[in-house]
């Protein structure tokens, strides 16, 4: 099987870009090449390019790179431009070609950039990391830009999302893993034969590392032999019932597994994209009204539509009732062949749903 190569997130090519830039503004330095730290604990070294330093700012760029993944943003370069701030501390803020978020529901607040938490994390810790090493105690103000983003945002679900003028800055952990459908499969399938080889007849599956961090932080489970499916949980359930497993047990983030109510087993959202729908039929299933329903369909995320349902006292109910759909139709794709448990969660609200065992 070829091995697929990895890439790294916008996030921490951001945060390299900024860490280099930070250098070249506090030092007399020239700087070709940064190290930077991912959240897997890897370290990985960029070149750097279009550095300037000009007028109290300087200015660096990290060309993307996505591996094997078809990123849209692959190839795209990622700028941070750094002065210093009157003021102690760290700002950090998006310029060209990043978005601004307009719908509450996200991880970022209204009004500010499109920069989810962990990049944002990763570069502040970068440009302190400088700072710290340079003995400068001053203020450092931090614009991260993509040339070309708002073209290319065009191309993705951000302007649904309430997303506007460009890309989202995104990364959990600063590694792209390649997600072209072989790849994933066959990875998955190779995790589940070391399973079985071991002799498991019981495995715990997670999409990705949402889920992997769920079940070892909040439900304390060992995840070193749990299998990650990606969104292709119709194939993994296939291929479970072919290897012979009994049983296995499902934890994921609501933001996908609702989607398995509809019986949607590719929750990629390129394929499927239809939470809010299922979460409004539900709630009319548990008598909301039609402004609730609404309000629902507005949403940009699960997190936003639980916060409606809980003004209308309806979360238990609509919960209960997704959860019994999930239920249903991952019987219906097993045949009875596999017991499937399932943990429905999110980071905000801890656990949503789970089946009765």
């Amino acid at each position: 099987m070829k091995a697929f190569k990895s890439g790294f997130t916008t996030g921490l090519c951001a945060a390299a870009a900024a860490k280099a830039a930070t250098l070249m503004l506090l030092s007399s330095d020239e700087v070709r090449t940064v190290t930077v730290t991912a959240k897997t604990g890897v370290s990985i070294t960029f070149k750097i390019t279009d550095a300037l330093k000009e007028n109290g700012t300087a200015k660096c760029a990290v060309l993307k790179d996505a591996g094997d993944d078809p990123d849209v943003t692959n190839g795209l370069k990622i700028f941070a431009a750094v002065s210093k701030m009157d003021t102690a501390g760290i700002e950090i803020d998006g310029g060209e070609g990043v978005g601004r978020v307009t719908k509450p529901g996200l991880k970022v607040p209204v009004g500010k950039a499109a920069i989810n938490p962990v990049p944002m994390e990763m570069v502040n810790s970068a440009i302190a990391e400088i700072c710290d090493s340079c003995s400068y105690t001053g203020g450092i103000r931090a614009v991260i830009s993509i040339p070309g983003g708002a073209e290319i945002a065009k191309k993705t679900m951000n302007e649904r999302l309430g997303i506007v003028g460009g890309l989202s800055v995104l990364g959990t952990t600063g590694i792209v893993e390649p997600m072209s459908l072989k790849a994933i499969l066959e990875t998955t399938k190779a995790e589940i034969d070391v399973q079985v080889a071991s002799g498991r007849t019981s495995l715990l599956v997670t999409p990705g590392n949402y889920g992997r961090d769920f079940a070892e932080k909040e439900l304390g489970l060992n995840i070193e032999e749990a299998v990650k499916c990606s969104n292709f949980i119709g194939d993994m359930l296939d291929y479970v019932c072919v290897k012979g497993i009994k049983k296995i047990t499902l934890i994921g983030h609501a933001g996908k597994l609702v989607k398995i109510a509809g019986g949607v087993m590719n929750t990629h959202s390129n394929v499927a994209d239809c939470r809010m729908e299922i979460i409004a039929a539900h709630c009319a299933l548990a008598g909301a009204g039609t402004e609730t329903i609404r309000q629902i369909m507005d949403c940009v995320s699960v997190e936003a539509a639980i916060e409606v349902m809980d003004k209308s006292g309806i979360n238990d109910a609509v919960w209960k009732s997704i959860g019994r759909n999930i239920g249903f139709h991952l019987r219906e794709r097993t045949k009875g062949a596999v017991a499937v448990e399932y943990i429905v969660f999110t980071q905000e609200h801890g656990v949503l749903f789970r089946s009765s065992n």
